[in-house]
């Protein structure tokens, strides 16, 4: 009896251990991905194609806040555009959830530039979904709706 006693101990002790350490690594992913989202925003504000290249997958869908698609080829050549001009890319809010080697980042990105010789802050929702492949994380889908502001009342 106090073997059997003795193996339920080890076992449990055993299993919540590696229940703790899948938990660290997922937490661990979790900061990573924050970083990636982090350089992502510094690549934006630069205007640094080549950084972007790298934390994007040769796959992405990206949708728009007008609704329009592109693909990772064309949301860099929007990014290069010169009438593209970012100052400030900041995200307010995230959450990151993890799912093995995928993870689904939700939150609130304010971006302030000048675009086509006129001046915006723009606060958007986002879902970004990253994916692990051969130990690196890519980004393969990105959209953002626009947050308006609060409406004035008519008079």
């Amino acid at each position: 009896m106090k073997k059997i006693s003795l193996l339920a101990a080890v076992v449990l002790i055993a299993s919540v251990a590696v229940s703790l350490r899948g938990q660290s690594g997922a937490n661990d992913d979790a900061g990573r991905i924050q970083a990636l989202e982090l350089a992502w925003n510094h690549a934006l504000e630069s205007k640094d194609t080549k950084a972007l290249d790298m934390l994007l997958g040769s796959n992405l869908v990206s949708v728009d806040i007008d609704g329009s698609i592109s693909n990772k080829s064309e949301f860099l050549a929007s990014i290069k555009a010169p009438d593209y001009q970012p100052s400030q890319a900041v995200i307010e809010q995230s959450n990151v959830q993890m799912y093995g080697d995928a993870a689904v980042v939700v939150g609130v990105f304010r971006v302030k530039g000048v675009e086509k010789g006129k001046a915006y802050v723009h606060r958007e929702r986002f879902v970004d979904t990253w994916i692990r492949s051969n130990g690196t994380w890519q980004c393969v889908a990105t959209t953002g709706t626009l947050i308006a502001g609060k409406q004035q009342p008519a008079d």
